[in-house]
């Protein structure tokens, strides 16, 4: 099956771009597209996209209150994927906390908006991995967010899940995991799975982004 997006843009050549892009791949559909966040929750119902590829900032609501909303009300969201002009941007950062799982700049080559998209879908690696961390380092709270501090102490990860969270916050994927630790790779998923469910993390994105606030592992 293909993965079927979501495309949320209020600028329609942008949006016109991704689609001519995103639809170029026989494994990819456009499922449809709407000019603002408030649009998402309706369509995401309509249409069960995979993944909503989404502008950070839209006039009637942006992509940071369009995840909130999404995750909030929809009992099994589609992977969110933030659009944006501009890589090192604060609206980024909160979107990634937020809830959304990665993002994309717009000036990306076509090449690399398929393979966001596709990584995204699949959910075994983190996207722009050195990204997330210069974001973490300059908005985030780098040790001093009590709620993540916290977070991570109740979640009593064993000393393997700790190694794995750190070579997740590298961006290594699962099989490069497992090839770093020396295990199969579906010991390493195990892994993974008890990260999240211990941290309460919808994704890697989320559970890397606790690593880096609580200060279990440093961004810089």
């Amino acid at each position: 099956m293909p993965v079927r997006v979501l495309l949320v843009d209020d600028e329609p050549l942008v949006r016109a771009g991704l689609r001519a892009v995103l639809e170029a791949q026989p494994d990819i559909e456009v499922a449809g597209e709407a000019a603002d966040g408030a649009a998402v929750i309706p369509l995401v119902r309509q249409l069960r996209p995979d993944v909503v590829a989404m502008d950070v900032r839209m006039p009637l609501l942006d992509g940071i209150e369009a995840t909130r909303a999404l995750l909030r009300t929809v009992a099994e969201p589609p992977k969110i994927l933030v659009v944006t002009t501009f890589e090192n941007d604060e609206y980024v950062y909160e979107a990634l906390r937020a809830g959304a799982d990665g993002f994309l700049l717009k000036r990306a080559r076509p090449a690399e908006i398929v393979h966001a998209v596709r990584l995204i879908a699949e959910g075994e690696s983190l996207l722009f991995p050195a990204s997330v961390r210069r974001l973490a380092a300059k908005y985030g709270e780098s040790g001093g967010n009590r709620a993540a501090r916290a977070e991570l102490e109740r979640a009593r990860l064993t000393e393997r899940e700790g190694e794995v969270l750190r070579l997740m916050a590298r961006g290594l994927s699962n099989a490069e995991i497992a090839a770093r630790l020396v295990v199969g790779t579906e010991t390493v998923k195990s892994h993974v799975s008890a990260v999240l469910a211990k941290l309460g993390a919808r994704d890697r994105t989320q559970a890397v982004i606790t690593a880096y606030e609580s200060g279990f592992v440093a961004p810089g």
